[in-house]
């Protein structure tokens, strides 16, 4: 795409963000979800990004739709309350049926469906997917679901749910990652047999846990072919970390922003405290962090877009931006003295907002596992 088209979007997004100053989400705090927002992002069909035009989408790539979530976070806000909506549709344009596509992609570019939920991690699995226990038993017509899930953000908050579970025994196959399936659960339908118990956490993001006690779902609920969920989720999982990576581009601009503004204007023993180069120095160092990975992110969305292998490339982007973002969170924070703990800076918020991204969607450390074992040929460490 165009860095034209690039400006136009991100021109676009900064209006609509500007009618959510600081104020807005100061007053969401600890865990309102914010509905007003995530409302006219939805009007605006920012959270059409990806879905084909034909489909009533914006038909927008991964690099655009990546430009949209910066935005909202260089401009303050928290794009984690509505990203799963993108990031998910790698995996349901890929392998969704026309039927399923054709079902849920029109009413969900209208904003009369919400597919926000991304049920994976479960409490005694954690990073290790192919461990999950949640179970889908094939029964006429459909599957019978039991299981737990951890951290689905916005489960209360959505209408469909892509969640993957257990559809053959793990002794049963011949690799860990086999006989996991994908499916689309329509949270409508379920009745009483999901339970959804929201957690408090530093950060407001919606977080849950989510029961299935013999939920009953179709046949065509199932997506793609059986047992190869693990890899359909791949694909989502790569178009996920470079859409954080391009939140965390956006958060760690707001915070130099916000740094190099305090530094030029505070004045402490006669002149400005960015003459100094203990402040001045880490701002501009997180600076070159932040330029450096926005590169990486670039260079992974535009590889997704064209259709290949981008393992390490998106989990590169994410490595690298989820660390300059906190090496920007820090240098802020520094700059403003006591006055950065201080509620009505939004530096506090947004500190402990991209402090997740160090550990979520996945650990740092798995990415740097991930690179030396598959990337570097080093030996298997986990």
């Amino acid at each position: 795409m165009a860095e034209d088209d690039l400006s136009e979007i991100r021109s676009a997004v900064r209006a609509l963000c500007a009618r959510y100053p600081g104020e807005y989400w100061r007053g969401l705090e600890p865990n309102t979800y914010p509905a007003a927002f995530v409302e006219e992002l939805t009007r605006a069909g920012w959270l059409a990004a990806l879905i084909p035009e034909d489909y009533g989408g914006a038909g927008l790539s991964l690099t655009a739709a990546s430009v949209v979530l910066e935005e909202i976070n260089r401009s303050g806000g928290n794009s984690g309350a509505c990203h799963a909506q993108m990031y998910v549709m790698g995996t349901i344009l890929r392998f969704g049926t026309q039927a399923q596509k054709e079902r849920y992609l029109p009413p969900i570019a209208r904003g009369e469906l919400r597919l926000q939920a991304f049920a994976v991690t479960e409490p005694t699995a954690g990073s290790d997917t192919a461990s999950i226990t949640t179970t889908a038993t094939k029964i006429d017509g459909g599957y019978r679901i039991r299981g737990q899930k951890l951290w689905t953000s916005r489960a209360e908050h959505s209408e469909l749910m892509l969640l993957l579970a257990r559809t053959t025994p793990l002794d049963e196959v011949q690799k860990r990652t086999d006989g996991l399936s994908t499916f689309v659960v329509d949270m409508r339908a379920a009745g009483g047999r999901i339970q959804i118990r929201p957690i408090a956490t530093m950060m407001n993001h919606a977080a849950t846990e989510v029961f299935f006690d013999d939920l009953e779902i179709p046949d065509d609920a199932l997506l793609g072919e059986a047992g190869n969920g693990f890899r359909q989720i791949l694909v989502g999982w790569n178009a996920e970390r470079i859409l954080i990576a391009a939140e965390c581009i956006g958060d760690g601009r707001w915070f130099i922003d916000k740094a190099a503004a305090y530094a030029r204007d505070r004045v402490v023993f006669g002149r400005p405290i960015g003459a100094n180069q203990g402040v001045q120095f880490p701002i501009a160092k997180a600076y070159a962090a932040v330029e450096a990975a926005d590169l990486m992110r670039y260079r992974a969305a535009h590889l997704y877009d064209a259709g290949e292998a981008i393992g390490a490339e998106a989990n590169l982007a994410k490595y690298l931006a989820s660390e300059a973002a906190w090496e920007a969170a820090n240098a802020c924070l520094d700059a403003h003295g006591g006055f950065g703990f201080a509620v009505e800076y939004d530096i506090e918020r947004k500190f402990r907002e991209t402090r997740l991204y160090t550990v979520a969607p996945i650990s740092n450390n798995l990415v740097l596992a991930h690179l030396g074992q598959y990337v570097l040929g080093l030996p298997r460490s986990y």
